[in-house]
């Protein structure tokens, strides 16, 4: 499901973005203190990787002594942008750092990031990183209103806190067991996208924070989005929201595993 964002979107700490059904959700962005603390152990991580690597390759190393400078500063940005790109593409916007705080990156758009988004905030951390200790990316996060380093700037990126969320009980009784024991439609719900799949799960699990009025407006296009993503028409004795509640059903992870899900607040 597609969204577009809101103008004016930054307030008190928050990114608001606007869906087309007109339900906005209230993103909470990470504060500089968390974020350098997340850098911090990231930093020792990739210290301790470097030091691995530079063990490893000692042997030559010590055969070129005037190379030796020249390729530890080499291999350390390699790691260090290989670490973080590789881990915010495949673990949806987090490294380890990240992880251990809470925070999530994700697009101004409130989707999660690519390679494409994780590549260029990460590419840009040279010049965050001057003269020290992130001070010029600091600075800029302070004066831009969004939390936003140089690097978030140029990929359109944001840094959020997430927090976790247990599926309320109702949520994995639908009221219709019989679907959810048809193959088909389970093999067509875990072919959904993964942004196809957040929209559902959060949809599923904020909605008793919507008003009525919103709530049924978000379900009607949800429920319409999903007939034609699954390819399978809704059972007529089915409303848009139990529909969308047996997708988010058959989408579960096994009983008693939390989800997490970047922090925000939904308002009509």
């Amino acid at each position: 499901m597609s969204v577009t964002t809101a103008t004016d979107t930054l307030l008190d700490g928050t990114h608001t973005v606007l869906t087309p059904e007109y339900v906005e959700f209230r993103f909470t962005l990470a504060g500089l203190y968390s974020r350098f603390l997340a850098w911090l152990l990231d930093a020792v991580i990739v210290t301790l990787l470097t030091g691995t690597i530079l063990t490893t390759l000692s042997l030559v190393m010590f055969a070129f002594p005037g190379f030796a400078s020249a390729l530890s500063i080499v291999i350390y940005f390699l790691v260090d942008w290989g670490y973080a790109i590789t881990l915010e593409t495949v673990w949806s916007g987090r490294t380890v750092g990240k992880r251990v705080m809470s925070l999530r990156v994700i697009q101004e758009s409130g989707v999660r990031i690519g390679f494409y988004h994780a590549a260029l905030r990460n590419l840009a951390r040279p010049v965050d990183r001057l003269p020290l200790f992130y001070l010029v990316g600091g600075l800029t996060a302070l004066v831009s209103g969004s939390q936003q380093r140089l690097g978030d700037m140029l990929a359109g990126t944001l840094v959020v806190r997430e927090r976790r969320l247990k599926v309320p009980s109702a949520l994995g009784m639908p009221g219709d067991e019989g679907l959810l024991a048809d193959p088909l439609f389970v093999s067509r719900v875990k072919r959904l996208s993964s942004e196809e799949r957040e929209v559902v799960l959060t949809a599923a699990l904020r909605r008793e924070e919507l008003r009525m009025e919103a709530r049924l407006r978000l379900f009607a296009a949800l429920g319409a989005r999903l007939q034609d993503a699954l390819a399978m028409e809704k059972p007529p004795h089915l409303s848009d929201e139990k529909w969308a509640l047996l997708v988010a059903a058959a989408l579960l992870p096994p009983k008693g595993q939390p989800r997490s899900t970047p922090q925000r607040r939904q308002t009509a």
